[in-house]
């Protein structure tokens, strides 16, 4: 084996390795999920080293220039505001959806009149419209995750989002049921059923190190639950209307939430805290989203519009 590039991964923190074995060029990772601004850097690196043979003495100190990095980033306070940017006239009927891509350069929107488009996140430019659809378009995404296949059975009620975490070893489905289920990816088990919402769960997600998972219900309110012992962490309540669309940011320390009220809310994951509600839309919000960095979001509403918040 023979190492050829080395890439940073900052949500989760990790490094990947690109490496020639048998003429053939594969990749690996280190995954460093618990790392923090005290962890000993040269500790840290002697264990990688120790449990991984493509980390040589030559490139020892490229590792640590990376893990220094990630450190840096891993400690960055989190007390941002965001201020809207731009708000682009985007469909010609109601947004269901938006995302961002790996990058947070462009973003998709699906809409009611059976397109989705792709924009430039700074010029606010179109860059594409994918029609064929001849219905709604209710979900979109980029690189989806990819695995085995099975048949998730359990749920009483229609599924209205499916999520994989970022390693695509567990599944989260949410229900009109009330509910959510944790599914192990490879053998298609239900782990547990996530209980607590007195109305239909419409949105569901996990955090970028998979340790957590956000609902969104039509009750108003949000739950984070462990993904380790699936127990209810905090509920956040403020919403005068279903929340359609949860996520969190890719600290994992902050969650978005849009609702039917016209608003969407920054809250902190520990505390279950209201942090600011993003106000502006004149209609129901379907969709929200932060951007690779946790610098930017975006908000999708039925008022037609997308608006960009920095």
């Amino acid at each position: 084996m023979r190492l050829k590039r080395l890439h940073i991964r900052y949500y989760p923190p990790g490094i990947f390795l690109d490496y020639e074995k048998g003429g053939q060029l594969r990749t690996k990772s280190i995954d460093l999920l618990n790392l923090t601004p005290e962890t000993d850097v040269n500790e840290l690196l002697s264990d990688i080293r120790a449990a991984e043979p493509l980390i040589t003495s030559s490139c020892a100190e490229q590792v640590k220039v990376l893990i220094c990095r990630l450190q840096e980033k891993v400690g960055q306070k989190d007390d941002r505001k965001f201020y809207l940017f731009r708000t682009l006239q985007a469909h010609i009927l109601p947004l269901t959806n938006v995302a961002f891509n790996k990058s947070g350069s462009s973003f998709i929107t699906g809409s009611y009149d059976r397109t989705c488009k792709i924009w430039d996140t700074a010029s606010g430019e179109e860059l594409h419209t994918l029609e064929g659809h001849r219905n709604v378009v209710y979900a979109i995404a980029f690189n989806n995750p990819y695995g085995k296949v099975h048949i998730l059975t359990g749920h009483r009620g229609e599924i209205s989002c499916v999520q994989f975490n970022w390693d695509c070893s567990l599944i989260v489905t949410a229900s009109l049921d009330k509910t959510c289920k944790v599914w192990d990816t490879d053998s298609g088990q239900c782990l547990a059923t996530l209980l607590g919402h007195n109305d239909e769960v419409l949105d569901v997600c996990f955090n970028s190190t998979g340790q957590l998972i956000a609902t969104a219900s039509a009750d108003g309110t949000s739950r984070v639950f462990s993904a380790e012992t699936f127990q209810c962490l905090c509920q956040l309540e403020g919403h005068n209307g279903e929340i359609s669309k949860v996520c969190f940011n890719p600290q994992g320390s902050r969650v978005l939430t849009a609702s039917v009220d016209k608003t969407a809310r920054v809250w902190h994951v520990n505390t279950g805290a209201c942090l600011q509600v993003l106000e502006g839309h004149s209609d129901e919000i379907f969709s929200c989203a932060f951007n690779y960095e946790g610098d930017t979001i975006i908000t999708g509403s039925k008022d037609n519009t997308c608006r960009i918040w920095h």
